[in-house]
């Protein structure tokens, strides 16, 4: 194995976009479901709206060019090559920050905080509190992709990305993640305590409550928390189809989505209208079209739907399973959609920030980059 690291820029041949357009012109829609609403999955006028959208006016070109503003690199780690961002601040004394993302999500989640946190001077903030940034595509996903060994566990990717850090130097930082990075994070710092100087979090660290709860612990939550355990057992009764599929069949799942980019937006779309805030409004009204589309590009370009799905649900070991608690100390910002509980997030996780927001949903960078940008600076201002 070798620990070089070379040089990435994404520069995807003509013909495949070629390609694409032409599937795009010949894509064949189902008929609308009757009432032709959200809760059978995404509608098709909605959908035909977003393929025309998709068709005629986005420019993967602009969005191929604003990624390689940012210094990218690949590495093979643990016999994996690892994509990532690696954008150092102008400022002296910036603390390297790991930041990783989740299903269905990717590097482009954090195209809008890069700048805040880099260089927070030109952008009307302190110098004090600039970061390193290392941004890796997750194994199985983007250009981290397709996995070729099975076993990428929570505690795989994060000696993964202990190792990476330490090839680029950092033997102290900081983590951060939401969704599958919100596990991530607090492994690297079960994985190596003495390097890790704080984790962040965006939508809760986990476990998740026990359910069913007993009545008398349902009724010693909040307001809030018990409209947190309804919706988590709202989500078990009526989205935990997809993790059904992706943990059970994820190669069957893929031959549709990597065969057809509509299969493919419409799959990412369906969860970004269930998990932006509110929910009630159709994402793109909430996240810029061009931003939803380049990470679905993320995903096509690179074929890693069935990979994706693999390593995000169906790897050894599943979620869930008890930790130990590292004495990290852990800050934690819960967006109005998400659903993390202190008291049970308390026994694995050193929390010494647990912040309530009224606004933002799942996709914390995407939806409130400003509002998580702050809480980021906040939380590692005394663990510098």
């Amino acid at each position: 194995m070798s620990n070089e690291i070379q040089k990435f820029r994404i520069d995807i041949p003509q013909q495949q976009l070629d390609d694409l357009r032409a599937r795009l012109d010949s894509a064949r829609l189902p008929a609308p479901l009757p009432g032709d609403g959200w809760d059978t999955g995404v509608p098709t006028t909605w959908l035909r709206d977003m393929v025309d959208y998709w068709r005629t006016e986005y420019d993967w070109r602009a969005a191929e060019a604003e990624l390689n503003t940012f210094p990218q690199y690949t590495t093979e780690i643990d016999g994996q090559t690892i994509h990532f961002l690696h954008v150092r601040s102008p400022h002296d004394g910036a603390l390297p920050l790991l930041m990783t993302h989740g299903w269905p999500g990717s590097v482009a989640e954090f195209l809008d905080v890069i700048g805040p946190l880099t260089d927070p001077a030109a952008h009307g903030g302190d110098p004090k509190d600039a970061f390193h940034l290392v941004i890796p595509a997750l194994p199985g996903f983007g250009f981290s992709g397709p996995v070729t060994e099975t076993g990428w566990t929570v505690q795989r990717i994060a000696a993964a990305w202990a190792e990476l850090m330490h090839r680029l130097g950092y033997e102290r930082y900081g983590v951060q993640g939401g969704d599958i990075g919100a596990a991530v994070s607090p492994e690297v710092g079960r994985t190596v305590p003495e390097r890790v100087a704080g984790v962040h979090v965006n939508g809760g660290p986990g476990p998740m409550p026990p359910l069913p709860l007993a009545e008398d612990e349902f009724a010693s939550l909040t307001a809030v928390e018990q409209d947190r355990v309804r919706r988590i057992e709202a989500f078990m009764q009526e989205e935990f189809g997809y993790i059904a599929i992706q943990s059970t069949r994820p190669q069957a799942l893929a031959y549709g989505l990597v065969d057809s980019p509509v299969g493919q937006l419409a799959w990412i779309m369906d969860k970004f209208r269930e998990w932006t805030y509110p929910r009630n409004i159709d994402p793109d009204k909430i996240i810029a079209r061009d931003r939803l589309l380049t990470n679905v590009m993320l995903y096509w370009l690179t074929a890693t739907a069935g990979s994706a799905a693999y390593v995000g649900y169906a790897h050894a070991g599943g979620w869930g399973t008890p930790q130990v608690n590292s004495g990290v100390p852990t800050g934690v910002i819960v967006f109005a959609h998400d659903i993390g509980i202190r008291r049970y997030s308390e026994p694995e996780h050193t929390i010494t920030r647990w912040i309530e927001a009224d606004s933002g949903g799942h996709f914390a960078a995407l939806e409130e980059p400003a509002l998580l940008t702050a809480d980021i600076r906040e939380f590692f201002r005394d663990l510098r």
